[in-house]
């Protein structure tokens, strides 16, 4: 077994909502990024490329390339799944925290956890998905950011 840690962080601007564990957002902000800025997914992507020793995200899908700008991190996340299997590794469990000031989001983590589960063709119970705040702390309890922290735990088949 292999375990791999993930961690994404973007800001915040004016705008009508972001992209988070695949699922649209509204609100009066949007992210700042090259892809759709979805730290959550980003994160997960993460975890497994940690996990199984292939690099991270900036290596597979770099910000320098246009063929990933605005691009669905979901498509980045079936890319890394493609991977892992590609070098016979399977994922037990993924375990995620997003942190943000507002909104509140506990109202999209099943349509999170649906997208990604599919995405990755692994059981619900594969996933986990938290969210909490920085209780007005720092630059994301200012709501100008957002992040998310991800660990999965792989196996070789």
């Amino acid at each position: 077994m292999r375990i791999g840690y993930g961690f994404d962080i973007h800001q915040f601007e004016s705008g009508d909502g972001f992209t988070l564990g695949g699922v649209k957002i509204t609100f009066n902000k949007k992210i700042i990024a090259h892809s759709d800025g979805d730290v959550l997914i980003h994160a997960i992507c993460d975890a497994l490329l940690g996990a199984s020793a292939l690099g991270d995200i900036g290596k597979h899908f770099p910000d320098t390339k246009s063929k990933f700008k605005n691009i669905s991190s979901l498509i980045l996340l079936k890319k890394v799944s493609t991977l892992l299997k590609e070098n016979n590794f399977e994922i037990s469990n993924i375990d995620s925290t997003i942190v943000l000031q507002s909104p509140k989001i506990i109202s999209f983590v099943d349509e999170m956890r649906n997208k990604i589960s599919s995405v990755l063709e692994i059981e619900l119970n594969q996933i986990s998905i938290k969210a909490t705040t920085n209780e007005n702390l720092d630059a994301i309890g200012n709501e100008k950011g957002i992040a998310a922290h991800a660990v999965a735990l792989i196996f070789k088949k």
